[in-house]
């Protein structure tokens, strides 16, 4: 009996961090390039059960289980909804890849949010003010700033009316991106598990082109995330159902003996 109140705790508290991530996710639900969390479960450690004979002992049969865990919690990376925007320096990418970005700390980041801005050294960095590592620079006279599907970013100087090229943006990839690890503000490092990292052109080596005046919109369906939510709350109400019941046995286990 007593069991039973541990393994309806475990299966409670694996509903916890489900709620916590549904929760995460719905209200993240109009953040830029956000990418939604999944939590998966796998069963606890198994053990002889009490009632087996010493036959089934030794063959292995008749085990119990001893309540549900957390296997982990994943990113998944699938692209959100493009939406067009009416500012030059954002930038959407069409498929897969990371901008690559200087944390302020001798470390770089990754990260698929493309609201740029023009810093006060005139650098092109996120709205969080992290420069992407191409470092490009853009000229103080400078009166429009194009940005090319590959990449490469030009502007037009006051008075000429020539292009001028000024630097290329490259993406990032990785082997297992899902193991990349959320530092908030929508920035992500890389983990052991993640494997080795490649830059290349947008549009090469499977990365994704960039879209001009479009920035990607979270990946969060919200009927998805209200389905799981309610899913979530009767498997949390069931293992309490289940601690009641347990503890109405003993109960009356007790006035029994007593």
């Amino acid at each position: 009996m007593l069991d039973a109140l541990y393994i309806a705790a475990t299966g409670m508290h694996a509903e916890l961090a489900q709620l916590d991530t549904i929760s995460n996710n719905l209200a993240n639900l109009n953040t830029t390039a956000f990418k939604k969390s999944s939590v998966s479960f796998d069963d606890l450690m198994y053990r002889d059960a009490a009632s087996a004979s010493a036959l089934d002992r030794e063959t292995g049969q008749m085990k119990t289980g001893l309540g549900a865990g957390i296997a982990g919690i994943t990113k998944d990376f699938g692209v959100g909804d493009l939406r067009a925007t009416d500012n030059p320096l954002d930038i959407a990418i069409r498929g897969l890849g990371f901008l690559e970005v200087d944390t302020g700390n001798g470390q770089t980041a990754y990260t698929r949010n493309g609201a740029l801005k023009i810093d006060s050294d005139g650098y092109l960095a996120t709205v969080g003010g992290q420069r992407l590592t191409g470092n490009i620079q853009v000229p103080p006279d400078s009166t429009d700033v194009f940005i090319a599907a590959d990449g490469a970013v030009s502007v037009r100087v006051s008075g000429d009316e020539k292009l001028q090229e000024i630097g290329r943006i490259e993406l990032a990839s990785f082997l297992n991106p899902t193991s990349l690890e959320a530092v908030g503000d929508n920035l992500y490092v890389p983990t052991e598990e993640t494997g080795g990292l490649a830059m290349s052109a947008p549009g090469e080596d499977g990365t994704g082109q960039l879209a001009q005046r479009f920035l990607e919109g979270s990946n969060v369906s919200l009927v998805t995330e209200m389905m799981a939510l309610v899913v979530t709350q009767r498997a949390y109400e069931v293992n309490s159902q289940v601690i009641r019941a347990a503890d109405e046995m003993l109960r009356i286990n007790n006035n029994l003996r007593g």
